[in-house]
Formats: C-alpha cells, sequence, structure tokens
C-alpha cells in the first residue's frame, strides 16, 4: 500500500502543467493583482510597485498618447479635437496622423526625439504658425501633409530628407529663395489653391532641386513659371488664369512628360514652343480659349493624349495630329479630345488620325451653344 501512495505522489510532483499563460495573460493577471492591492490587501504577497512577472514588467510596454491608436510604430490620432500635438509619441515612431484635428500651431520641442519618424500626416487643422526649429530632429522624415491648414507660408528649416511635401489649400503667397535651400531629395510638390502669383516665386527658389512632380492648380498664376526645376517630369497648373503658352516656356523643361494646362485662358499657343517637350506623353489642355490646335503636335513622337475640348476650334487639319509619310511616330495616340468644339466633324478627313490606335481614342461632336 506504501508503495502505491509513494508512486502516485511521484507522479504528481512530475507532471506538466495544463497549460502555459500567454504574455496578455500574465498582463492581466498583474493588473488584477495591482487592484487587489490598491482596494487594501494587506495580506498579499507582492508589494505594489513590482510587477507579477519579472520578465514582463509594465515599463516595457510602449506609451501611446490617451485616445490614439498605436501599433507597429504608428501612431494614429485623427479625429480626436486635438488642439495641440501630443507630448508623448512613442520615439521610435515612424508615421504619425494627425488631421482632421484643431492643432493651431507646432511648437519647437513637439517633435523632438522622434528620429525615426517617417511620415507626418497634419492635413485639416488650423495650422498658422510651425516653429522653425520644429524639425530639428527628424532627420529621416520624407512625407509631411500640411494641406488644409491656414498657413502663409511654406515652413523654414524643413527636413533635407524630404521627398514629399504637401501644402496645398493654405495661404501661401510667396516661395522665397531660401524656403527649399539644400532640400535636393524633395520629388514631389503639391501646393494647389493657395493665392500664389506669377510673381510670388522668388529667382533661384528652386536652385539645385531635383523635383520630378510639381502641382500649382487653383492659384493665380496669370503665366508658365520659367524657373522651376529642371528635372521636371509632370507640371499641372490646371484652374489659373494663363492666357498664353510663350516660346520661352518649356526651355527648360526638356523632360517633361506630362502638362496640365487645363480651365485656364489659353488663347493662343506660340509656334515652336511644344518643340521645347520632345518627351511628353500627356497634355491638358482642356477648357481654354483655342480657336486652332496647337502647331507643333505632330512633331511630338511620344505624345499620346491630347484634351482639346471644350475650346473654340473650328477647324481641324489633316496634319494637325500625325507626322507627314516620311516620319515616324514612336507612340500612338491613345485618346484625342475636341468635343464642345464647334468643328465640323463631318469635314474631318479620316487620314487625320491615322496614327491613332483605334477610333474609340478619338472623341468628336456634341458640340453646344
Amino acid at each position: 500500500m506504501k508503495e502505491c501512495v509513494l508512486l502516485v505522489l511521484l507522479a504528481l510532483c512530475s507532471a506538466k502543467p495544463l497549460f502555459h499563460p500567454s504574455r496578455v495573460m500574465l498582463k492581466d493577471m498583474m493588473l488584477e493583482d495591482t487592484e487587489d492591492m490598491e482596494d487594501g490587501d494587506a495580506t498579499s504577497l507582492l508589494p505594489m510597485k513590482e510587477p507579477v512577472n519579472p520578465f514582463f514588467p509594465f515599463d516595457l510596454l510602449p506609451a501611446c498618447p490617451f485616445g490614439c491608436q498605436c501599433y507597429s510604430r504608428v501612431v494614429h490620432c485623427s479625429d480626436l479635437g486635438l488642439s495641440s500635438i501630443p507630448s508623448n509619441i512613442p520615439f521610435d515612431t515612424q508615421m504619425v496622423d494627425l488631421q482632421n484635428n484643431k492643432i493651431k500651431e507646432i511648437k519647437e520641442n513637439d517633435f523632438k526625439g522622434l528620429t525615426s519618424l517617417y511620415a507626418l500626416i497634419l492635413n485639416n487643422n488650423k495650422l498658422t504658425k510651425i516653429h522653425p526649429k520644429a524639425f530639428l530632429t527628424t532627420k529621416k522624415l520624407k512625407r509631411l501633409y500640411l494641406s488644409h491648414n491656414q498657413l502663409s507660408e511654406i515652413p523654414l528649416n524643413l527636413p533635407k530628407s524630404l521627398a514629399e511635401l504637401r501644402i496645398h489649400d493654405n495661404k501661401v503667397k510667396k516661395i522665397q529663395k531660401e524656403t527649399f535651400k539644400g532640400m535636393n531629395a524633395l520629388h514631389v510638390l503639391e501646393m494647389s489653391a493657395n493665392p500664389l502669383d506669377s510673381n510670388g516665386i522668388e529667382p533661384g527658389a528652386f536652385e539645385g532641386m531635383t523635383v520630378f512632380h510639381i502641382r500649382i492648380a487653383e492659384a493665380k498664376l496669370t503665366s508658365i513659371p520659367k524657373e522651376l526645376p529642371s528635372t521636371l517630369l509632370e507640371l499641372h497648373l490646371d484652374y489659373n488664369k494663363i492666357s498664353t503658352v510663350e516660346l520661352e516656356d518649356f526651355k527648360r523643361y526638356k523632360d517633361l512628360q506630362r502638362l496640365g494646362l487645363g480651365n485656364n485662358r489659353i488663347a493662343d499657343v506660340e509656334n515652336g514652343s511644344l518643340a521645347n517637350i520632345p518627351r511628353i506623353r500627356e497634355i491638358h489642355l482642356e477648357n481654354n480659349k483655342l480657336k486652332k490646335v496647337p502647331a507643333g503636335l505632330q512633331e511630338l513622337k511620344y505624345l499620346q493624349i491630347i484634351f482639346l475640348h471644350s475650346n473654340s476650334i473650328t477647324k481641324v487639319g489633316v496634319n494637325d495630329f500625325c507626322p507627314t509619310m516620311s516620319k515616324m511616330k514612336k507612340s500612338l495616340y491613345t485618346a484625342i479630345s475636341l468635343f464642345h468644339n464647334p468643328v465640323k466633324y463631318w469635314e474631318v478627313q479620316p487620314a487625320t488620325f491615322r496614327c491613332v490606335l483605334s477610333r474609340m481614342s478619338v472623341q468628336l461632336g456634341n458640340f453646344r451653344k
């Protein structure tokens, strides 16, 4: 009998537990123990300021600003009615989303220590002021979104690492010469819907920069800026007050591939001006005051899309779009729009569109007075 009892005791002592508690369960257990101690449990064997499990202490848990959601080095604090930048953003954060709040100012130390910050979203706030040293430690910041605020100027001393800056719909009237100094990595600049006129861009403001995409739509430009970066691949100037395209306008932008000039007041495209952008693939000239198809389109070997609808074009010539037989076009047209023009489309010769991909690529007719 004694031998049987000994065997049973040995079996119980060597038996494995039924489950291993996860870290989440350990955390819950720690919280319960802490609550018990706060209720005055003097018999507790654990001191109040020490964690239950020494391998998972509280001070290793990542901090997160109140009301925000934090995960994978991303801090989401949008739509919370915040009036200032949260003070306890984890130092290893790579993206901070603060859009749709009521933040009016960014102070000097608001982002201090966020050396890993990659993207900062501040769209749709009430920003009027950004301290010149606010981005002093964010040396890895690549994307900065400041659209839909009340900034009267582009912030000074922005990180030299910026690749994308969006400051759409603010109150910027001027681009100073020192604004983008040293920002050689900036590739995308979106600053539409600002009261910027043609005299608001100081000479040399973009000197030495390598920018591929610039959009200054819905502004007050009366002419095409001539001192933008020569590296441009896309230039969008829609919804301005530009009245003419001059011969000198595109001489600086030899590599331009997309050009947006829709919804302006353009009545004339000077002969030879389009020859300066031989690599262009897409041109938007819709909703202007053109009376004829711009000269030089047939010389653009890579042009695939040309929008000319809603103008005052009355005639389309047989060689307006396609080169003569002795010349070759590298890319066929995929879209030519001529609708809402007073052109007699039944008089247009079929050979006019001999370099078009298919008949579905051409849109004619539908003119309404």
